[in-house]
């Protein structure tokens, strides 16, 4: 780990999330400068003495040391992983995420969606959100949400029905499970899909962490639906984040008489979000028409499409869960080492394969 990942993991144990103060100052003077600037109480802010605490406490290798215990990874703003759209959070972008999962989580944000709602949801908002989610699953959509109770739960399960890769952004630690009766579905996310958190291993959900983690949810993705949706809820400041971004959103609308729908209603009323019928209006207004029929027949687009057929058959011979060397990979592909090692780069590069030193490990795409 070089010095500028190990001063933004510092500050990633040490700054509230979403802090737009601290990070104008890390985009103006640099991860190292700030941490040092922490140490010496040379930062004007009202919260300096707890971050000092904090940073007192932090110990670089035992962050480190907790990642293989939790299955988890890290990634930084500069790995070939790292979804560029969370830099349309300016100063309030994470300094680094922890990642359970063996999905890519760039190139499963490169086509996907949010989909929220509320915790005491109605059977027809669970119906809609479960149906709605399979069906964006099927036609290549990586539906994302926040692991809750209510329309989160619906969205994820509806993903994971269909065999598709969901991604789940925490308010607490990756290896946290909150709320805790949702342990075995965030099992299940991560066999297939990702749990995502700004927050270190280890660290408990709190009510503000909530609010903060919304605006991840809202630039990682082309867009946010909201499924019911209480008047002033989190639901809806989600949408606002997204809204705030230039990011689409739209509205489930409900019954009248339904107070999880006045946030809906709200939002079209108010010209924030479109209105949403059928499934098929996600990506038609998110860009994906090109790959959807009216039947759900049509060819799906997937991210491994550009890639050459030699290029599909390094992929297929390279590991997921294991590192492989090149004799390895000339072995299971058949192809010259020179053959491999210019599709290696390739893959590389798009973010299909990572590398470690002379050995290779591919992402789930």
């Amino acid at each position: 780990m070089n010095q500028q990942h190990g001063a933004l993991l510092a500050l990633a144990h040490v700054v509230e999330p979403g802090d737009h103060h601290m990070g104008r100052l890390v985009d103006q003077f640099g991860a190292q400068a700030v941490v040092e600037r922490i140490r010496a109480g040379a930062v004007p802010d009202r919260r300096i003495e707890g971050m000092q605490a904090r940073l007192a406490r932090f110990e670089r290798t035992e962050a480190l040391d907790a990642l293989e215990p939790a299955q988890a990874r890290l990634i930084f703003r500069d790995d070939v992983e790292w979804p560029s759209q969370l830099d349309d959070l300016g100063p309030a972008r994470p300094y680094v995420l922890w990642i359970i999962g063996s999905a890519s989580l760039r190139l499963a944000a490169l086509r996907s969606v949010a989909v929220v709602g509320a915790r005491a949801s109605t059977h027809y908002g669970d119906r809609v959100a479960r149906e709605w989610c399979g069906q964006l699953s099927d036609q290549g959509w990586c539906v994302v949400s926040g692991g809750a109770y209510g329309i989160d739960a619906a969205a994820h399960l509806g993903v994971l029905s269909a065999g598709g890769v969901t991604a789940c952004i925490l308010a607490s630690g990756v290896d946290v499970a909150y709320p805790r009766a949702h342990a075995s579905l965030f099992a299940r996310i991560a066999d297939t899909g990702l749990l995502v958190s700004e927050s270190p291993i280890g660290t408990q959900a709190r009510r503000q962490r909530f609010l903060t983690r919304n605006r991840i949810i809202a630039a990682l993705t082309r867009g946010t639906v909201v499924i019911e949706a209480a008047l002033r809820s989190g639901t809806t400041s989600t949408a606002n984040a997204a809204h705030a971004l230039n990011r689409p959103v739209l509205a489930v609308p409900g019954s009248v008489e339904s107070p999880l729908s006045a946030g809906c209603h709200q939002l079209i009323r108010e010209q924030q979000a479109v209105i949403a019928t059928d499934w098929r209006d996600i990506p038609e207004l998110l860009g994906g028409e090109d790959v959807i029929s009216v039947e759900g027949t049509g060819p799906v687009s997937r991210p491994t499409d550009g890639l050459t057929s030699t290029q599909r058959l390094v992929l297929d011979a390279v590991p997921l869960r294991a590192w492989a060397t090149l004799e390895e990979l000339i072995y299971a592909s058949g192809l010259s080492a020179r053959e491999l090692l210019a599709s290696l780069g390739v893959l590389c590069a798009e973010g299909f394969v990572t590398q470690e030193g002379n050995s290779w490990r591919a992402a789930r795409v």
